[in-house]
C-alpha cells in the first residue's frame, strides 16, 4: 500500500497512487503470490517465539499509514517470528477482492481492513471476527495497549448494533476546508468562510484574483456533495440504517445539488467537474487553484514539502449549511476474517501495527498526520508537526470528528450504499455538465436507487 525517505502524510497518500501494488494472493482472484516480508529471527531465539514459523496473509488499499507500514514490519518479524504476506492494492481494487474472499469465508486472509463504506455488510453479514475477546483478555492485550486511547468517533463505525468492534480504525477522514490562497482572502478582508453564504461571496469575492480560480474539489460527488445535502436539511435514505428508501427526489437535495453545481462551474478552473482528488491536490498546492473542502489528509499536502503555498495556505472546520454542520466523517480499521486460521497471530498484528509506539514513530519519523490514538494527537511532537501558520490540524481533526455524534454517516454504512453511492455520482455529474437540471436528475437518481436496492434485496 517505500522507501525511508522523511515526507509528509499527505505526500505519500499521492505517491500511493502511483506505487504498483505486490502481486495479491493467488486463492484470491487469481494474482500472483505475495513475496513474504520480515526478517528471520535468530535461531536461538525460536523458542521463545510461540508464533515462529506462522505466516499471515494481510491485506490493505494503498494510503499513506498502509505504505508506511511496510517498512515496520522486518521489526515485526524479528519480535513475534511472524512471517507477514502485504499487499496494498488500489481503493478500488482492494474492495473488489476483499469483497469476494469475505462473501466466501474462505481462509486466505488473516487481517483485512475493513473498508468504511462496507461496514455494514462485511460486519452485518458475520464475516470479521469480534474482537472484545481479544481487548478484554489481559492474556492477550496489555493495559497499557489502551483500547480505550482510540477516538469514540473513530471506532464508532467499527461496532455493531450491540455495541461489538470488530475493527481497529487507523484512519479517519475528516472534511475540511483549506484555502492554498489565503492572502487573496485576507487582502479582500475575509476570513475563511463558516457558513454556506459567506462561502459564495467569498469565492465571488477572491475569484481569479492574481488570476486563481476561487474553488476545487473532488469529483467523486458521492463524498464531497453529500455534506452540503445534510447542511440544506436532506438525506441520502429517508431514516437509515432502518428505513433505506432512497430521499433522493426532496427540495433540499435539489437546492443542494443547485448550489454545489453553481459553485464548482462558477468558481471552479476550466473543466473542473472532472478533477480526481490527486489532481485537485496538484492544482491546489501549485497555486492554481484557492478553496477547497476535503478530507484533512489531503488539503495537509497544502503545507507538504514541494507545495509552492505553505506560507498563504489556511484550515478551518467545513462551513455549516441552514440546516447545520456535518462534514463527512470515515473510518477505516483492521480486521480479522472470520475464515482466517491464525486469529491469535493476527490480533498479534493489529496490536503491534496500531501500538502507540509504532504510531508516535510514525508521527515523529515520517509526519504522519491521520492519527485515530488521543494519546498521539495530543503529543508535544504531533502538535508542532500539524500547526501551520497558526492553524492547528489536529484541533480542527478532532473538533471535525465530534460532530460524529449527530449520526449524519449513517447513511454511509448501510450495505446498499454502494448503489445510491453510483447513482448520486451520476446525478451530480448530469447537473454540473448541465445535462439536465437538479430536481430532474435527482429524480431520475430516486427511480434508479430503488430499483438497484430492490435488487439487493432491500423490502420497502
Amino acid at each position: 500500500m517505500t522507501d525511508a525517505r522523511i515526507r509528509t502524510s499527505a505526500q505519500l497518500i499521492v505517491d500511493a497512487a502511483q506505487t504498483h501494488r505486490r502481486g495479491l494472493l493467488r486463492a484470491a482472484l487469481g494474482g500472483s503470490a505475495l513475496a513474504a516480508t520480515g526478517l528471520g529471527a535468530p535461531g536461538v531465539l525460536a523458542q521463545a517465539k510461540p508464533y515462529q514459523g506462522t505466516t499471515l496473509n494481510v491485506a490493505c488499499w494503498s494510503s499513506t499509514y498502509p505504505k508506511l507500514l511496510g517498512d515496520y514490519l522486518p521489526e515485526f518479524t524479528e519480535r513475534t517470528g511472524i512471517k507477514v504476506n502485504y499487499d496494498t492494492p488500489g481503493f478500488p481494487v482492494y474492495n473488489q477482492r476483499a469483497d469476494l474472499e469475505l462473501s466466501t469465508k474462505g481462509s486466505a486472509f488473516d487481517v483485512l481492513n475493513i473498508t468504511f463504506i462496507f461496514t455494514s455488510r462485511w460486519i452485518g453479514a458475520g464475516w470479521f471476527t469480534p474482537l472484545d475477546e481479544f481487548i478484554n483478555n489481559p492474556a492477550k492485550t496489555p493495559a497499557d495497549w489502551d483500547f480505550a486511547d482510540f477516538i469514540p468517533g473513530a471506532v464508532q463505525p467499527m461496532r455493531d448494533r450491540k455495541g461489538a468492534v470488530y475493527g481497529i480504525p487507523w484512519v479517519t477522514d475528516a472534511f475540511m476546508s483549506g484555502a492554498s490562497r489565503f492572502d487573496l482572502f485576507k487582502a479582500a478582508g475575509l476570513g475563511l468562510p463558516d457558513t454556506f453564504e459567506e462561502m459564495e461571496r467569498s469565492l465571488a469575492t477572491v475569484h481569479k484574483k492574481d488570476n486563481v480560480p476561487a474553488f476545487l474539489t473532488e469529483n467523486h460527488w458521492g463524498w464531497t456533495f453529500i455534506p452540503f445535502i445534510h447542511g440544506f436539511g436532506g438525506n441520502v435514505f429517508r431514516n437509515p440504517p432502518d428505513d433505506l428508501m432512497p430521499a433522493l427526489d426532496t427540495p433540499e437535495v435539489a437546492e443542494a445539488a443547485e448550489f454545489f453545481a453553481r459553485i464548482v462551474n462558477t468558481y471552479g478552473p476550466e473543466g473542473a467537474s472532472g478533477y480526481t482528488y490527486d489532481q485537485t491536490n496538484e492544482a491546489l498546492r501549485a497555486g492554481r487553484a484557492n478553496y477547497s473542502v476535503n478530507n484533512q489528509v489531503f488539503l495537509a499536502l497544502l503545507a507538504g514539502e514541494g507545495s509552492k503555498v505553505t506560507n498563504t495556505s489556511a484550515f478551518g472546520l467545513f462551513p455549516k449549511g441552514p440546516k447545520g454542520r456535518f462534514p463527512g466523517i470515515a473510518s477505516h480499521a483492521w480486521g480479522i476474517p472470520t475464515g482466517s486460521k491464525n486469529k491469535d497471530a493476527g490480533w498479534e498484528f493489529i496490536k503491534w501495527a496500531m501500538s502507540k509506539d509504532v504510531l508516535n514513530r510514525m508521527t515523529r519519523q515520517h509526519g504522519l498526520g491521520s492519527v485515530t490514538r488521543r494519546s498521539v494527537l495530543e503529543a508535544p511532537a504531533y502538535r508542532e508537526k500539524m500547526v501551520v501558520n497558526g492553524y492547528d490540524l489536529g484541533k480542527i481533526f478532532l473538533d471535525t470528528l465530534a460532530f460524529a455524534d449527530q449520526g449524519h454517516m449513517k447513511y454511509r454504512t448501510v450495505h446498499v450504499y454502494p448503489q445510491a453511492n453510483a447513482q448520486i455520482n451520476q446525478a451530480m455529474g448530469r447537473v454540473v455538465s448541465g445535462q439536465m437540471k437538479a430536481k430532474e436528475s435527482f429524480a431520475l437518481a430516486q427511480t434508479n436507487t430503488i430499483a438497484d436496492l430492490r435488487r439487493a434485496g432491500v423490502r420497502f
